[in-house]
């Protein structure tokens, strides 16, 4: 409880500070897993505890590019109330975040309203799999998505080939390898959720769009 207190201080604060500066995009994070999840998310770089069936408000500035929600598995705390090693990714053993994680993580990327004033994102198992996840847009005043939002529902821990097979998940055989392609294994990625990007340099119809300004719920286990 007091991990969550302490997040909703930095989030009341970072509120104050957007509503300020000018509009925000709204990311809520929902964990529909029957497992605790440990998000995070960047730019702010705040990280939360979501139990079963919670969720969690995040706003980002309008035209933000590059930001990035994940979620750790697999965490523990120790004394003091401090975040313990997560099997995917200790953040420095705190609940707030500078980068993503070591591997495996699902992550959910977007750049929102740039130069053609559209949203972009995608579900991106590049550095791995570890939750299934989905992006779900509600656009608003009579807006529309073209596409909706990506998804990967599938449970890939269960089904991941052995050589594949990470303490929390899925490794990616094209990390860190930017000119990696398709493989056998990642062709097993694509196979079980078609819309994430596998590998770096996929482009096979893996970013979605809406219209600027645009909220998002960011489903774990949709």
């Amino acid at each position: 409880m007091a991990s969550l207190a302490n997040s909703s201080v930095h989030l009341l604060l970072l509120v104050v500070v957007l509503a300020a500066a000018g509009d925000a995009v709204t990311f809520t994070i929902v964990n529909k897993c029957g497992y605790t999840v440990w998000p995070a998310a960047l730019p702010s770089g705040d990280g939360n505890q979501l139990d079963p069936g919670q969720s969690w408000a995040v706003y980002v500035p309008a035209g933000t590019k590059g930001a990035r929600v994940w979620g750790r598995t697999g965490c523990g705390f120790i004394s003091g109330g401090s975040l313990g090693q997560c099997q995917t990714g200790d953040c420095g053993g705190t609940l707030r975040c500078a980068a993503v994680g070591a591997p495996p993580v699902t992550v959910a990327e977007f750049s929102l309203g740039q130069a053609s004033k559209d949203d972009y994102f995608d579900i991106s198992l590049v550095d791995g799999f570890n939750a299934p996840m989905a992006i779900v847009p509600a656009p608003a005043g009579g807006r529309r998505c073209p596409r909706g939002g990506p998804r990967c529902a599938a449970e890939i821990t269960l089904q991941c080939p052995g050589e594949l097979r990470a303490k929390a998940g899925c490794s990616n055989p094209c990390r860190g390898n930017s000119t990696c392609g398709p493989t056998k294994d990642t062709e097993f990625f694509k196979k079980l959720c078609p819309e994430t990007v596998t590998y770096a340099r996929d482009g096979q119809g893996t970013t979605f769009t809406c219209p600027a300004g645009t909220d998002y719920q960011i489903v774990f286990c949709p």
